[in-house]
């Protein structure tokens, strides 16, 4: 894929919001086993009704349909999921480049159990900031903190 095949748009709720509740699904399921199915799907709700309405989301297009997104928080990375089906073809790359390009730097945590996360975000650049035991919801997965500065 041609990084001209991806187009980067703002996020429209009324025709994104199932698409990237499912990418976002797909996409945890594959890199989050470790929290349990169950749970994912717990906070798929949370995903359409809080998270995706409070944020700055940008969707990535390959022929108009949504293969990924990510969604800020000022300079803070909220979610970057890209659809399993895509995953490999720079589409995360892009999405990252065009919210450093608005935002100037980022920060995100990531999952340490999510190692492939954690290789692509060190090679691209992002350096570990800390790290903290448990996630927001107080259970024993490690999180880490990192920064990428434009």
């Amino acid at each position: 894929m041609k990084n001209d095949d991806v187009v980067i748009r703002p996020y429209v709720p009324e025709d994104d919001l199932k698409k990237l509740s499912r990418i976002w699904l797909d996409a945890s399921l594959l890199a989050h086993p470790f929290i349990g199915e169950q749970r994912l799907r717990d906070q798929q709700a949370l995903i359409e009704n809080e998270y995706l309405p409070n944020a700055e989301t940008w969707v990535a297009c390959v022929e108009d349909d949504p293969s990924g997104f990510i969604s800020l928080m000022d300079t803070f990375i909220g979610g970057i999921f890209v659809s399993p089906a895509q995953q490999g073809r720079g589409i995360g790359r892009q999405l990252i480049t065009h919210a450093l390009n608005l935002a100037g730097e980022l920060e995100l945590e990531v999952y340490t159990d999510n190692q492939q996360a954690m290789n692509f975000y060190a090679s691209i650049g992002f350096q570990e900031l800390s790290r903290r035991a448990c996630d927001d919801d107080g259970h024993a997965f490690e999180n880490a903190r990192l920064r990428l500065v434009g």
